[in-house]
């Protein structure tokens, strides 16, 4: 525990990799996926893996956390010793989570919960996660953190493609037109979050190579802005693209000038795949301060 007595807490929308969480104690709350015949917790009882295996079939509808669940785990980390909390949530612009986090924190009596939108989602939200673990560390005043949580949220984008267009179809994040035409003409669109959080089209590219080389474009852009940043790379099962990405990545960067403090490598959790589909891969950027 460390010194301040903060808990960390995230959603399994921000895909923070597991071996961090353990290490830090990060509490993560479970976003919710409906089948017809019942609804599943993304990580607990359903898999990245079973869920892919599964929409062919059918696919479901995702949801925030229920509000007693995100309580119990207020509770439970205030029974376990910790006097003040964090929970960073994937970007209000995509799902109602932090509104639910930021309902609930008002109910608690005597528990301060500072309450960070990542305005992001998956492995880029998964950074803010790591880096409000990195300020606990380090001891940063829990009345400072907000601030800069929030400017790093800004700093903090997303670039991410699917090899088809269907599931952000059917989810309702790109229209039929804009499917059918991109179907047909084999355009994979690159996708990013703008600044209040919603899904936007960064780049079109054809074929699926393309989309790839789009997103390390993107970040090489992005990072032009800072002289220090974060990297982070995500893959599906269906997409083992880590080595290649990391290393264009890499290259990009030392072209620039720019120094790699790091690179994470991340799954994409269950909730994510319902609205993309099966074959995903993103990569995230954070500018650092120095």
């Amino acid at each position: 525990m460390n010194s301040q007595r903060i808990a960390l807490l995230t959603d399994s929308g921000t895909n923070t990799p597991a071996s961090f969480a353990a290490e830090h104690d990060i509490r993560i709350a479970p976003l919710r996926i409906t089948f017809a015949e019942r609804a599943y917790d993304s990580g607990v009882d359903i898999t990245p893996a079973q869920l892919a295996a599964r929409l062919p079939l059918e696919v479901p509808r995702t949801s925030a956390p229920a509000p007693q669940t995100i309580r119990a785990m207020l509770e439970q980390v205030r029974e376990d010793g910790y006097d003040r909390a964090v929970f960073v949530t994937i970007s209000s612009g995509l799902s109602p989570t932090y509104q639910t986090v930021r309902m609930v924190a008002s109910q608690m009596s005597g528990f301060s919960v500072m309450v960070v939108d990542s305005l992001s989602i998956g492995v880029a939200a998964g950074l803010v996660v790591m880096a409000a673990a990195e300020m606990i560390d380090r001891d940063v005043p829990f009345t400072r953190m907000q601030r800069k949580l929030d400017d790093l949220a800004r700093r903090t984008d997303v670039f991410f493609s699917t090899t088809t267009l269907e599931y952000l179809w059917r989810g309702g994040r790109i229209s039929e037109s804009v499917y059918r035409l991109g179907s047909m003409l084999d355009i994979k669109p690159v996708i990013t979050c703008n600044e209040s959080g919603h899904y936007v089209v960064a780049r079109k590219a054809r074929g699926w190579e393309r989309s790839l080389q789009a997103e390390v474009s993107l970040a090489r852009d992005r990072a032009r802005r800072f002289g220090r940043v974060m990297l982070a790379v995500c893959c599906s099962d269906s997409c083992d693209c880590f080595d290649m990405l990391e290393g264009r990545l890499r290259q990009e960067m030392a072209v620039l000038g720019v120094e790699v403090v790091g690179v994470v490598r991340s799954d994409v959790s269950a909730d994510l795949l319902v609205h993309t589909g099966p074959d995903l891969v993103g990569v995230g950027i954070q500018g650092v301060a120095f």
